[in-house]
C-alpha cells in the first residue's frame, strides 16, 4: 500500500472512501472537529442527525459507514469512534484507523483518505497523529494469503489530508516511520503465520540471511557442529529429538562507531513444540507452530532498526529448533550441561524454551552484550495470569525496565511488570544438578523467568513473556486474527531511546 500526506480539504479528495473521527458524547457539548463539521455539512446534516438519534455514539472501535450519494468525491464515509475525549490516546488513533480502513476495504475501497485523527478533536501533535495513522492502517489491513486466494480487493493507497501545506514534509517523515514499524511488524506476522513444515529452523535462518542482505545487516548462522564445539548443551538437548537441524542465528546492526556497547535482542524460536516426551494434548497442538514468535519478533525488529538507522549497536540472537518426541529425544530426568557450564535437570521436556534462552543469554554475556532483552512464548502460566492483552515483563534492573515500559506505552503494546521474587527461586532447585527446568504448577511464569535469570546473572536483563499476546483469535483495532507481531515496535522504541 502506498501512503502519502497531502495538503487539502478532506471533502475534496478524490478517493473511494474517507475516514473521519468522533469522540463519544460529542452531542452533549464536546465540539466535533472541523473536518466532521465540514463532512456533515456536505452530507446535509446526516452525521448530526445520527448523533441526535444515537445512531452514532463515538465509542471506541465503533465504525459507521455512510454513503455520500454523490455529495462528495468519495463514495463512502467511515465515521470512527475514539471514545470519551479525556480517554483518547494515540493507541485509539491507531485502532480507529485500522477499524475504518477494514470497514472501507470490505466495501471495495482501494483508495482511502483520512484526516489527521486526534490532531483536531483531541489536540495531539500532528506528526504523532500521522505516524499513528500509518501504523494503524498498515497493521489493521494486514492479511496472510500465501496459501489461499485474497478475499476481495486490497487497499492500494492511503492519503492523509492536512490543511497546512507547510507541515506536509514533517508529517510525511513521521508517516514514513509509522509505515516502517508496521511493515516490520508484519514481517514477524508473516513468519509466525507460516506452517511449521515451511518455517523450520533452516528456513528461519534463510529468512534472516535474505533480510540481512536486503537491509545491510550482518548475519551469521551456527550449525549443529558449531554448537557442539561451543558447548551449547541446553539448546542441543532440545533439538536432538527432531530430524530438523537446529540453527543459532546472529544478526548484527552497527549504528554507532564511537562505542562498543551492544544491546542484545534474544528470541526463542521453537518452530514446532510438541512438548517432546512430555507431549502436549492434541487440542490446540496446531497452534504450536507459533512457538517461534519471539525469534520472529527480534528478526523483524532488526529490520525496523536497519531501515530507520538509530545510532546504536544491536545484535539479535535466535536459537532455533524443533521439540519433537523422536527416538533420540531428551527425557524427563536427563541432565544437560549448558553453555554457561551450569547443569540442568530436566523435569519436563515441555519446558524447553527456557533451555534455548539459557544458552543464548550466556552467549550474549560472553560476547559482552548489555542490556539483554529476551522475547519468548514461554509459559501458559503467563497467559493464565494476564490473558491475551498484556505481555508479562520481568527484569533484574530497574533503570532498564523503566525505559522499556515507557517504550511500550509509546507504541501502545501493552505490558505488565511481573515480580521476579527470590522467594520463588527455591522452586527451581535440584538435588542432582545446579538447577531444574521447572518449579511446580504455581507461579509458573515467575519460576520460568527466574530460571532464565540464573544465566543472566548481574547483567541488565529483561524477559518478555508473549505466550498470551503472540496470537489473536479476532480482529480488534490494529490486532488481526493470527500472529500479532508483538513487541516489534516496542523493541525498536527501546533501542532508539538510548
Amino acid at each position: 500500500m502506498r501512503t502519502e500526506v497531502i495538503a487539502g480539504d478532506i471533502t475534496e479528495v478524490g478517493v473511494d472512501g474517507i475516514i473521519i473521527s468522533l469522540c463519544e458524547n460529542t452531542e452533549r457539548g464536546e465540539a466535533p472537529s472541523s473536518a466532521v463539521v465540514a463532512v456533515d455539512s456536505a452530507l446535509g446534516g446526516a452525521i448530526g442527525q445520527l448523533l441526535d438519534s444515537h445512531g452514532i455514539t463515538g465509542k471506541a472501535n465503533e465504525v459507521i459507514v455512510l454513503h455520500s450519494l454523490g455529495r462528495l468525491p468519495a463514495k463512502l464515509v467511515a465515521v470512527c469512534g475514539l471514545g470519551k475525549q479525556r480517554d483518547v490516546t494515540l493507541d485509539r488513533v491507531r485502532d480507529a484507523t485500522a477499524e475504518g480502513c477494514r470497514a472501507l476495504r470490505k466495501l471495495g475501497c482501494q483508495a482511502i483518505g483520512t484526516t489527521l485523527i486526534g490532531a483536531g478533536s483531541v489536540g495531539f501533535d500532528p506528526a504523532a497523529s500521522a505516524r499513528a495513522i500509518t501504523e494503524g492502517a498498515v497493521l489493521g489491513l494486514y492479511t496472510f494469503t500465501r496459501y489461499k486466494a485474497p478475499e476481495g480487493s486490497e487497499v492500494e493507497r492511503l492519503c492523509i489530508v492536512s490543511r497546512d501545506q507547510s507541515s506536509v514534509d514533517q508529517l510525511s517523515r513521521a508517516a514514513d516511520v509509522g509505515v516502517v514499524l508496521a511493515e516490520a511488524t508484519n514481517v514477524a506476522r508473516d513468519m509466525v503465520n507460516e506452517p511449521a513444515n515451511y518455517m523450520t529452523p533452516s528456513r528461519m535462518a534463510e529468512t534472516a540471511m535474505e533480510l540481512g542482505s536486503k537491509y545491510g545487516l550482518g548475519v551469521t548462522v551456527l550449525d549443529r557442529d558449531d554448537m557442539v564445539s561451543m558447548g551449547m548443551g541446553a539448546l542441543l538437548g532440545v533439538a536432538q529429538g527432531s530430524a530438523e537441524p537446529p540453527k543459532f542465528i546472529r544478526i548484527d546492526y552497527d549504528g554507532d562507531d564511537s562505542t562498543d556497547a551492544r544491546t542484545a535482542l534474544i528470541g526463542k524460536a521453537i518452530t514446532f513444540d510438541s512438548g517432546g516426551i512430555s507431549i502436549k494434548p492434541s487440542e490446540g497442538l496446531a497452534e504450536m507452530k507459533d512457538d517461534m514468535a519471539g525469534g520472529a519478533t527480534v528478526i523483524a525488529a532488526m529490520v525496523a532498526i536497519a531501515r530507520l538507522k538509530p545510532q546504536v549497536n544491536v545484535t539479535a540472537l535466535i536459537p532455533a529448533a524443533e521439540n519433537l518426541p523422536g527416538g533420540h529425544a531428551f527425557r524427563p530426568g536427563d541432565i544437560l550441561k549448558s553453555l554457561s557450564g551450569k547443569t540442568i535437570e530436566i523435569m519436563s521436556t515441555d519446558a524447553e524454551g527456557r533451555l534455548l534462552l539459557a544458552d543464548a543469554v550466556t552467549y550474549a554475556i560472553t560476547e559482552g552484550m548489555s542490556p539483554l532483552i529476551d522475547v519468548a512464548t514461554l509459559t501458559g502460566a503467563c497467559r493464565v495470569a494476564l490473558g491475551t492483552v498484556y505481555s508479562g515483563v520481568f527484569s533484574n534492573d530497574e533503570a532498564v525496565v523503566t525505559r522499556f515500559m515507557h517504550a511500550a506505552v509509546r507504541t501502545g503494546e501493552r505490558m505488565w511488570r511481573m515480580p521476579l521474587a527470590d522467594e520463588y527461586r527455591e522452586l527451581n532447585k535440584s538435588l542432582i544438578a545446579d538447577v531444574k527446568n521447572t518449579g511446580n504448577r504455581f507461579g509458573g511464569a515467575i519460576t520460568a523467568a527466574l530460571f532464565v535469570s540464573e544465566f543472566a546473572g548481574d547483567t541488565p536483563w529483561i524477559h518478555v513473556d508473549i505466550a498470551g499476546t503472540s496470537n489473536s483469535t479476532k480482529d480488534s483495532g490494529v490486532t488481526v486474527k493470527g500472529a500479532t507481531g508483538v513487541p516489534v515496535r516496542t523493541l525498536f522504541e527501546f533501542v532508539n531511546s538510548e
